[in-house]
């Protein structure tokens, strides 16, 4: 099964139930938002969370979700995977930190 990506800031990640993850969007959408690759991640991370320090990124295993994935258009017409249901962290393969360069881009820390 395919890996997707979650954004997600470490104080959300830090305050989590045990067992289980989900973002505001959750409640307020119905789903949480993913990406399906880096390159996409790295995109939706500079166009919303441009200057944000402290960000994680879940690499999410859809094999291992408790909760279904649709694979969905947003405005602009890309496919972007929503979770419609928590983030059990057994599905949680990988947190990698979203480093912010001095060049004012982000890219991926080492999975730790």
């Amino acid at each position: 099964m395919p890996v997707i990506y979650h954004l997600v800031r470490r104080q959300d990640w830090d305050g989590r139930v045990p067992g289980e993850y989900s973002a505001a969007s959750l409640a307020e959408e119905g789903f949480n938002h993913c990406s399906k690759d880096e390159e996409q991640l790295l995109r939706v991370a500079q166009r919303l969370y441009s200057g944000e320090r402290d960000m994680l990124v879940l690499e999410v295993d859809t094999g291992r979700l408790n909760s279904p994935v649709k694979w969905e258009p947003s405005r602009s017409g890309e496919i972007y995977p929503h979770i419609y249901g928590h983030i059990n962290e057994a599905a949680v393969t990988g947190v990698r930190q979203l480093l912010f360069g001095d060049d004012g881009e982000f890219s991926l820390g080492p999975t730790g």
